[in-house]
């Protein structure tokens, strides 16, 4: 039976929500939990930090094998596990008496969070959409954004109202059972048995395998001087972008108070979505993807030397998080854009996923360093001061290698 409304519009719209309620509760609520363990135990920064650390490394190992697991058990079970998972570990953050108990926690938050991150958003997208497949993914990751907006100051009013432990028992049901109803009655669904095609378009005429393709390997990539600059730059990036937003409610508390603080985080993720808009204006009108990338660093590097300044006045907390987040979102999607450039068609998809790899298996020691430095300096102002200029170090030093990357490339590049 053919349907005659375009199915895809419904997993984009149910996508979104994915997006918002995985990034609400995995990526922007890490640095709430952060600061909300410490207020109940006392421990050491430095020892919650680390927690952050281990929540993303142990997503990283996950995010290498989906593929399989999705082949496997299919994306419905995959998708309510990983939601169940992700339940799980909020709870053990939230009731955490011993660090183990926190640590056990942060693996099963990062293990679940990763079914509802960037990897699931473009494994569900995918067989919906091929030409519009752009701009399906921009809205569903604005979900992503929004989670940010709506989730940080959320969980810092119920933490406040009711306590960690009822709100994390609360959001993580809510979450489990939304997301266990769009798996089986949404995300069961692919295009052919529903009868339809992708973009809701007309069957594709068969597009013949190029004999001339050469074969792609890792280490061919690797020795790719395009594809180093690249990589390293992303992960930079994202090494500062990670730690600095994993201590930046913590930091912000101090000065502003956990009400507003939570707000400026829900404005920071705001922000992202202002960003990913201008990259996309400036993008259409031809500038340099490596440029805007830099641009984009630029600005975050501005505002997080406004971090040294939240004495000054309360304005300058505000201008610091939007140009913060101005490049939330810019951090994870220009790099395979500028990929999708330099590579050949046949080869983009897996130089991205190496690149992802990588960068997020940099980024996951970012929460646990900047903790660190923080734990080093007695005095607040002092450690404010270590973390910006550690971060602002490294983003130069992304800024650099984007800007270094040189036109080599390993394979023939395919126009499209």
């Amino acid at each position: 039976m053919t349907h005659t409304r375009f199915f895809g519009k419904t997993v984009l719209a149910c996508t979104f929500i994915l997006a918002m309620i995985g990034w609400g509760i995995g990526f922007y609520g890490p640095p709430i939990y952060m600061q909300a363990v410490i207020e109940r135990t006392g421990w050491p920064i430095a020892q919650v930090s680390a927690a952050v650390t281990l929540h993303f490394l142990s997503g990283t190992i996950v995010i290498a094998n989906l593929p399989r697991l999705y082949a496997r058990f299919g994306i419905p079970a995959i998708t309510l596990l990983g939601s169940i998972a992700l339940g799980i570990g909020v709870n053990l953050w939230a009731q955490a008496n011993q660090p183990w108990v926190l640590y056990a926690g942060a693996v099963c938050s990062g293990i679940g969070w990763v079914t509802l991150g960037a990897a699931a958003v473009n494994t569900l997208i995918a067989p919906w959409y091929v030409k519009e497949r752009p701009k399906a993914l921009g809205k569903a990751y604005n979900g992503a954004s929004l989670g940010g907006v709506i989730f940080s100051p959320l969980w810092v009013w119920l933490i406040e109202r009711f306590g960690f432990a009822p709100a994390a028992a609360l959001i993580s049901v809510i979450a489990v059972l939304l997301i266990g109803a769009f798996a089986f009655l949404v995300f069961n669904k692919n295009p052919r048995s529903l009868g339809q095609h992708p973009d809701n378009a007309a069957p594709p005429a068969p597009v013949p395998v190029s004999a001339s393709v050469a074969p792609w390997t890792v280490m061919q990539t690797l020795r790719s001087a395009s594809f180093r600059t690249l990589a390293t730059g992303m992960s930079l990036g994202l090494f500062a972008q990670i730690g600095l937003i994993a201590h930046l409610y913590s930091i912000l508390v101090g000065r502003m108070g956990a009400h507003d603080a939570s707000f400026a985080m829900g404005l920071a993720t705001a922000s992202a979505i202002g960003g990913r808009y201008v990259a996309a204006r400036l993008m259409t009108q031809g500038m340099n993807r490596r440029q805007l990338a830099c641009l984009g660093y630029t600005v975050q590097m501005l505002g997080t030397l406004m971090l040294l300044g939240l004495d000054l006045h309360p304005t300058v907390a505000w201008i610091a998080v939007v140009l913060i987040g101005s490049g939330i979102g810019n951090a994870t999607s220009l790099p395979p854009l500028i990929a999708q450039a330099e590579f050949s068609r046949e080869h983009t998809a897996r130089v991205v996923a190496l690149m992802v790899a990588i960068s997020q298996a940099t980024y996951a020691f970012a929460p646990a360093f900047f903790g660190l430095l923080r734990a080093a300096f007695t005095d607040p102002n002092h450690a404010i001061a270590a973390v910006v200029t550690a971060a602002v170090i490294v983003q130069v030093l992304a800024i650099l290698s984007f800007y270094r990357g040189v036109p080599v490339r390993p394979f023939k590049k395919t126009v499209f």
